[in-house]
């Protein structure tokens, strides 16, 4: 049986790991041919195409799920550039634009970054990235008749948080909620854009560096008493993409448990 996504073309940033190679990899399994672009592990990005590949199999497409890895800084304006024009030169074109890619301040050499510095890398990789990817795709798709973009957003960023990195995230996070919004109304009806807003999603950060006394009391506040797991946001990326999304556009779905509903 063909899956919700058959025949889609689809690129997702930020593909190689986490919350995108989730939706890299949900995408496949439900049909669509997916470039996955990562900005540093070629070979974690492999494993993620090869990973499409085969769910791409178990969904009736005779070929095989067709993927493919493509590098690129998306925090540059050139190479977001080259990387629309390499994912339309290898899909023939592109139905689905998800723009998952983003900086890291929690973990690794982006914790120990000046705030001000933090906030920088944000807005170069995760907001201006999101907003030139969105700018270069938009019209293209117009133009063959359609398509869907989603981009993600934070849960906490519409209900708030306290703390300097929560301030710092929120911020940049909340630009792209309206941004997107915005964008939908721009480029309405043949252009669908939505975003994601994940809560506590069990990624590095909740594995790794969170203390369990504060990962306890995150689960014990949550109405549905688990953190969110990758596959989780990814269910949820494909239904705002599928055709069973067609009314819905300028929307942010909350995928946090109840958390902050």
């Amino acid at each position: 049986m063909a899956g919700r996504l058959h025949g889609k073309r689809a690129v997702v940033t930020g593909a190689s790991t986490g919350i995108g190679a989730a939706i890299a990899r949900a995408f496949a399994a439900e049909g669509a041919r997916v470039v996955v672009h990562y900005g540093r592990s070629r070979e974690r990005a492999e494993e993620v195409v090869a990973e499409c590949r085969t769910l791409g199999r178990g969904v009736g497409r005779g070929q095989g799920g067709d993927a493919m890895a493509i590098q690129a800084d998306i925090a540059r304006r050139e190479d977001v550039h080259r990387l629309v024009h390499e994912a339309y030169l290898l899909l023939g074109g592109v139905d689905i634009w998800a723009n998952i890619a983003g900086a890291d301040i929690l973990t690794g050499a982006g914790a120990e970054l000046p705030d001000h510095e933090k906030l920088a890398l944000l807005l170069s990789v995760d907001l201006l990235g999101t907003m030139e990817c969105c700018w270069q795709v938009a019209p293209r798709m117009k133009a063959d008749g359609g398509g869907a973009i989603l981009n993600m957003s934070w849960d906490l960023a519409l209900s708030g948080m306290s703390g300097r990195n929560p301030e710092i995230f929120a911020a940049v996070k909340g630009g792209i909620t309206g941004f997107s919004k915005c964008l939908a109304l721009s480029w309405a009806p043949e252009v669908r854009v939505n975003d994601l807003a994940p809560g506590w999603i069990a990624t590095t950060f909740a594995e790794e560096v969170m203390t369990t006394e504060y990962y306890e009391h995150i689960v014990a506040a949550t109405p549905l008493a688990r953190f969110g797991r990758p596959e989780d946001v990814a269910r949820a990326a494909v239904f705002l993409v599928s055709d069973e999304a067609a009314f819905l556009t300028a929307q942010t779905l909350k995928i946090n448990g109840g958390l902050s509903s």
